[in-house]
């Protein structure tokens, strides 16, 4: 792998020293544990996280998202207030006859997999027949699921033909995970396995953009629809929070499956990734934008949950091996620098993320184009779920590297 440079962000712990104050990623309290008590006060009741009104109840893969996080930093800290919390939002969604409130498995939504990762631990913990009903449930999703003839899975059942580079964090971790507890001594494991890494390499063959060297956000298999390009199938544009999707559910797929012949295609594009990413990032903050392959243009903006994923699982991705060794210090650099561009202190004592892209899409109800002007035309927002969990996660990387936290 070729040397990967990240020489924006070199002077980043300099800045607040040199204003006489300690920075904020290396005063007190851990910033995990500060977002996670911060998002409790915002959201004393679990159930509207993702600004969900009171009283509705969804599944979600955001909330979903941002519990799992949650989960894992009170186990990192001996917090089960925690998971407690994340225990409510599940208690509550999860009904006694094992269906979950909102969801249908004939929706076939690979959105609709990702917030069952939870279940797993908390399937464990209470014992309770429904919570593993649920996880079984969703493994008959996957294997059910509509597919194009070259196995890679269909975003949603609406959107037929499609695959989106957000669909593999979706569905990939937990289809590894359930496959590693429930058929890792079968036959079948090495069919689930290869099944797994396919939908990465096809997703890339679909996505790959040669001009750039990144991922487009989606491909029409079909060629179908009207925003994609009629000869390649592909989006318009690279956007960023989408690689970062891509960057995540390799690295967190791969603590199931390890890194083996099999595997190997997961690791050369996760490499591939991070050797092309500096030369698309912003040289003043060291993060990235919205549109990812547009760097610098007017109407562009510096983006913080694309930016956090990168910086997550390029975090994870050094410690478990699967990027090199000397890309640590950077990584740690970038977390910083992230933290003074997009977290801010409140008067109330929370913290806050900045600079969220509230959501972006392709197609649908309103016709979203995936050209420049819809990205940049989306909401931004503060505290989205699809950062502060990658954030959350993040933190516990840093914090492991600089404040010895073990587990």
């Amino acid at each position: 792998m070729n040397r990967i440079s990240f020489l924006p962000v070199l002077c980043a712990a300099a800045l607040a020293v040199s204003c006489g104050e300690r920075p904020l990623y290396d005063a007190g309290t851990p910033l995990s544990v500060r977002m996670v008590e911060s998002e409790i006060v915002r959201n004393p009741s679990p159930t509207t996280l993702d600004g969900i009104p009171a009283g509705r109840v969804k599944w979600n893969y955001t909330s979903g998202l941002e519990l799992l996080a949650m989960m894992d930093a009170g186990e990192a800290y001996g917090r089960p207030d925690f998971y407690d919390y994340a225990l409510r939002y599940y208690d509550t969604i999860v009904r006694p006859d094992n269906s979950v409130i909102t969801y249908k498995t004939s929706n076939y939504n690979l959105d609709h997999i990702c917030p069952g990762r939870p279940l797993f631990t908390i399937a464990e913990r209470t014992g309770e027949p429904r919570f593993h009903a649920v996880l079984d449930t969703l493994f008959v999703q996957l294997q059910e699921h509509p597919r194009n003839d070259d196995g890679g899975f269909w975003h949603k059942k609406v959107y037929p033909h499609q695959m989106w580079l957000d669909g593999l964090y979706m569905a990939e971790p937990f289809y590894a995970e359930y496959a590693v507890r429930n058929y890792s001594e079968s036959e079948l494991f090495a069919n689930l396995k290869a099944d797994i890494v396919r939908q990465f390499t096809t997703v890339a063959e679909h996505t790959y953009d040669p001009a750039t060297e990144l991922y487009r956000h989606a491909c029409d298999v079909s060629r179908e629809m009207f925003w994609c390009d009629k000869t390649t199938g592909q989006s318009a544009h690279a956007w960023g929070r989408a690689m970062g999707w891509y960057a995540m559910a390799i690295v967190e797929t791969l603590q199931y499956l390890g890194v083996d012949a099999t595997t190997q295609p997961m690791v050369d594009i996760l490499h591939h990734i991070y050797e092309v990413l500096p030369k698309y990032a912003d040289p003043e903050t060291g993060m990235w934008y919205q549109v990812l392959d547009q760097p610098g243009r007017e109407g562009n903006y510096v983006e913080a949950t694309g930016s956090i994923m990168f910086v997550y699982a390029m975090l994870k991705g050094v410690r478990l091996g699967y990027l090199p060794a000397e890309l640590g210090p950077e990584a740690q650099r970038l977390y910083e620098r992230f933290v003074e561009r997009f977290v801010k202190e409140n008067p109330d004592g929370t913290i806050s993320i900045t600079d969220c892209c509230a959501v972006a899409g392709l197609g649908g109800r309103s016709m979203r184009s995936g050209k420049f002007d819809y990205y940049i035309s989306e909401p931004i927002i503060e505290n989205d779920c699809k950062g502060v969990g990658p954030f959350i996660w993040a933190s516990l990387e840093y914090e492991r590297v600089k404040g010895g936290l073990q587990k």
